[in-house]
């Protein structure tokens, strides 16, 4: 897991590059945790790390497909129970390996979704966006890469609170 290239001009392949890395991050943060520590909270707020990694999968998918590709997606709020407020959920069958496969496939599709597009083609509307509230793609990859840097961080705590791990 290495951050993007310090010389990596094109602003979308940067933001990918760093979106790919934060998966990564994501992915140690959360290998060799007990399936307990992975469904448990050690925060006031309640979220688990399974739930955190549920929410950044529908996160990816809510922004890009749902958003900026406007295509038709089912639940896009199935991290909170349908609920755009809503807390985090997750579900008895979810496991880490099925919710890191998911996270990387979303990570993929992003990558297909963002090839030879200009920053400022606007999302789609008729999906999550209606026809004037578009953000531009450079917006939608700034507020998703956020989200990852923002919950990364957050499970850089957990894990410490956990086991003593810390860093990247």
């Amino acid at each position: 897991m290495n951050e993007p290239s310090i010389t990596e001009g094109d602003t979308i392949e940067l933001q990918l590059g760093w979106l790919d890395y934060y998966r990564g991050v994501i992915e140690t943060k959360l290998t060799g945790l007990s399936d307990t520590d992975l469904r448990s909270s050690r925060l006031p707020s309640g979220w688990s790390p399974l739930e955190l990694l549920r929410h950044l999968v529908y996160v990816e998918r809510r922004w890009l497909r749902w958003g900026f590709a406007g295509e038709q997606v089912d639940e896009p709020w199935g991290d909170s129970g349908g609920d755009p407020e809503g807390r985090w959920t997750v579900g008895a069958d979810d496991t880490l390996g099925e919710l890191l496969g998911r996270l990387h496939e979303g990570g993929a599709t992003t990558r297909r979704l963002m090839t030879g597009v200009d920053l400022s083609t606007l999302g789609a509307a008729g999906g999550r966006f209606g026809e004037a509230d578009r953000p531009t793609v450079n917006w939608i990859l700034f507020h998703v890469l956020q989200e990852y840097a923002r919950h990364a961080g957050q499970l850089d705590v957990v894990r410490e609170l956990l086991d003593g791990v810390t860093g990247e």
